[in-house]
């Protein structure tokens, strides 16, 4: 009698560790990238000695539902001239939650970083350099050159932004990376912007 008193007590401590165990095996993924509504490029022009001189030009990405997951982004023409360098350097907001996504990036540079491909870069029109304070390879400020002497007007620059990556993965730390994906990690921001030449 006394073991099938007891019996009730066994089954339920059975099942109280099965559901543990399955709540344990069986997480809810969790999304760490960021929300980003808006996207500014901001571009000024370096002197021979690499000094900025003259008006900051902005050319901005936007969708208020986010970049990533909105279906129509508004995006402007990169207007530059040709034969100049140039300073770039990128702003992020989350206008959803009020944020400035530029920060957290920095704060979090060890785990995120820009790549910048397309056709500006294969016809050799523009050239990168990373130029973030420190030598790190994060992407926020960057040296473009303009050629002189492009084959067309008119192109265009794909900016990725990755975070979770294996930044020492041979190649990555190269702007350019076009197999970036291989680093691993996820995309926080894919966007592609029009590139007019003058």
């Amino acid at each position: 009698m006394k073991m099938l008193s007891k019996l009730p007590l066994y089954l339920l401590t059975l099942l109280t560790l099965g559901f543990a165990s399955c709540e344990s095996n069986d997480p809810s993924k969790e999304n760490d990238g960021e929300v980003i509504t808006d996207v500014t490029l901001k571009f000024q022009e370096l002197n021979p000695s690499n000094a900025p001189v003259g008006s900051v030009l902005s050319f901005k990405a936007s969708d208020p539902q986010g970049i990533e997951v909105g279906k129509t982004p508004t995006v402007q023409s990169i207007s530059l001239t040709k034969g100049k360098k140039y300073q770039m350097t990128i702003e992020l907001t989350n206008s959803i939650e009020n944020e400035d996504i530029t920060k957290e990036i920095l704060a979090e540079a060890a785990a995120h970083q820009f790549f910048f491909l397309g056709p500006v870069f294969d016809s050799n029109i523009f050239s990168i350099q990373y130029a973030d304070a420190g030598g790190i390879a994060l992407g926020l400020k960057n040296t473009v050159t303009v050629s002189s002497s492009p084959g067309t007007n008119n192109s265009s620059m794909r900016v990725v932004l990755r975070h979770e990556l294996n930044k020492s993965f041979a190649g990555a730390s190269n702007p350019n990376f076009s197999n970036f994906v291989q680093a691993g990690g996820e995309s926080d921001l894919d966007i592609t912007f029009p590139v007019i030449l003058n």
